[in-house]
């Protein structure tokens, strides 16, 4: 028999008349699965108890402060009919004592009385040290019976006594210095092993349940609820193999998942899973409102919010966004990862992680291996010749899986070589996503300037006009054909009386406006092995001879 019960503040009826002879049972429960989100987990706690018959009150204490209270969810089986009336959360102060472990307290107490008789020992022997160190100063002449002095005969007798007993002395202080280090370092670890005390007063949850049984039972209680403070982050490593004469490119891209936890508890050997959902940030579309556009100062009426003064000053002087950070040969037999196991459904995908695992309270990340996808990439070469002269090898491929790639840092590796750091945007199934990996050596390209030509105003034509024109060459010097992409500019002007005109000798971009950017253009074509070809691109400008122009490049 299952009963669910939500997080509801108020009491179930039936319950309410005998909540006043309820009897408090602390159920003692272990986290039995976590489901991990980008910005929060879901935990699940189980618990075995035995309830009396009547009405009684099931404690569930010590559960982080980060638990959100609305997320709580109770439900149970039982061997006979259960009822669950009222759940509710309370907050209570935390234990600055924690449960101390017998065996760990026994042992360092055990230390500790052995370093006390370390530490008599080696007091003992200083002692006999100095004693010796005292006699040997003593002049032979004057030691003996009746102040006749020691014969000289025995002297070396008695100075080798001295330095055996004093070296004998020397060599156990040294052992038992030894001990007393070995003892301290001990020591340390032991009690750096106890349990960590939380904050005088940092507080706790305690989950509260209502609950009414007709006959003496036994119930396993299932509890979940959502924290913060805890996070899965995607990594992905990309291994591409650039192919050669007989064989295509391959791309094996694996996704990894970091997790880290600071909740207050830790999970320890739980069933985990990361899932792509975002629990946080709305549920909802955002409202949008009028954008008013002004002249230089915006002006907000007096009677405007303090909302929208902030959002006028913001609008007036918002930052440009900033730009998104930018296979070895087999060995004998290549272990195999673990991989998770992908659950996919209509608007969510999640990963379950096989076995059982740990992950500590102290946000220290762990990585575990979700997926491993084999694609057939395609390889192209790109340049941007008026900001760098060197070519870079773009790898494209569709993202055919179930679930999407989440934004996330990639480590990418060329050929068994490691070249940098990518990070994908947010690739969602059946999209197409690129990774740029690296310069590209072996693609040639050379940009020149074949004219640049100003023209000053004269009596009869009072406009200046400036003639710019560029010839790029792009060579493939790989003994494989390559698609090639080169993306270039021309001005753009915002104002009426400066004209911009491209020449009539361009070479026809294929792309006249990549992404949607002004006078940013780009030709693709397919190079053979030791192809080249060249593109050329110019403009003319013409502006008012009394003024001067500059030129400035848009913010990203």
């Amino acid at each position: 028999m299952r009963i669910t019960a939500l997080a509801l503040l108020s009491a179930a009826a039936p319950l309410a008349a005998g909540a006043a002879h309820a009897a408090d049972i602390d159920a003692a429960s272990r986290i039995d699965s976590v489901v991990v989100f980008p910005d929060g987990a879901i935990v699940s706690r189980q618990a075995e108890l035995t309830l009396p018959p009547g009405a009684s009150t099931v404690l569930i204490k010590g559960l982080p402060a980060v638990l959100d209270p609305a997320s709580v969810r109770v439900e149970a089986t039982a061997d006979g009919e259960l009822a669950i009336g009222a759940v509710e959360t309370r907050l209570s102060p935390g234990d600055a004592k924690p449960a101390l472990d017998p065996a760990l307290e026994a042992r360092i107490t055990a230390l500790k009385e052995e370093q006390g008789k370390v530490a008599a020992r080696l007091d003992a022997l200083e002692v006999k040290r100095k004693s010796i160190v005292r006699f040997s100063e003593f002049d032979p002449a004057k030691v003996g019976k009746d102040d006749k002095g020691l014969d000289p005969a025995h002297w070396k007798t008695a100075w080798d006594t001295v330095g055996e007993e004093l070296a004998k002395v020397n060599e156990e202080s040294r052992v038992v210095r030894a001990r007393q280090s070995e003892l301290a370092d001990q020591l340390t670890a032991l009690e750096q092993a106890r349990p960590v005390p939380a904050r005088p007063g940092a507080p706790k949850r305690d989950v509260v349940i209502a609950v009414a049984a007709n006959a003496p039972l036994k119930a396993g209680l299932t509890l979940t609820y959502r924290v913060t403070q805890a996070a899965w982050t995607p990594r992905y490593d990309a291994r591409l193999d650039t192919g050669a004469k007989d064989r295509a490119a391959a791309l094996d891209l694996v996704r990894r998942a970091e997790i880290a936890q600071r909740t207050g508890e830790d999970w320890d050997q739980a069933t985990l899973s990361v899932s792509t959902v975002r629990t946080i940030g709305g549920t909802a579309a955002p409202d949008v409102t009028p954008l008013i556009v002004s002249f230089d100062d915006i002006v907000v009426p007096l009677g405007g919010s303090a909302q929208e003064r902030a959002a006028a000053q913001r609008l007036k002087a918002a930052p440009a966004p900033a730009a998104p950070a930018p296979r070895a040969e087999d060995q004998a037999m290549a272990a195999k990862p673990v991989l998770a196991t992908l659950e996919a459904g209509a608007f969510q995908a999640s990963f379950k992680v096989p076995g059982r695992v740990s992950v500590p309270r102290d946000g220290s990340p762990k990585t575990f291996t979700l997926s491993e996808t084999h694609l057939a990439p395609e390889l192209i070469g790109r340049t941007s010749p008026a900001l760098d002269a060197s070519a870079f090898l773009d790898i494209a491929f569709t993202h055919n899986d179930d679930a999407p790639l989440l934004p996330g840092e990639v480590s990418i590796h060329r050929d068994g070589v490691y070249v940098g750091k990518g990070r994908f945007p947010l690739v969602a199934p059946g999209d197409k996503a690129t990774l740029g990996a690296g310069r590209d050596d072996r693609i040639k390209v050379t940009r020149v300037p074949l004219r640049q030509k100003d023209s000053e105003p004269g009596w009869i034509n009072s406009a200046r006009t400036q003639v710019t024109e560029f010839k790029t060459t792009v060579k493939n010097l790989h003994d494989t054909p390559i698609r090639i992409t080169v993306t270039d500019r021309v001005p753009v002007s915002d104002i009426t009386q400066i004209t911009v005109e491209p020449l009539s000798t361009n070479t026809p971009p294929t792309d006249k406006s990549v992404a949607d950017k002004r006078g940013v253009m780009a030709w693709s074509f397919d190079l053979a092995a030791g192809e080249a070809r060249d593109i050329r691109l110019g403009w003319r400008l013409r502006w008012p001879g009394d003024r001067d122009i500059f030129m400035r490049v848009e913010p990203k």
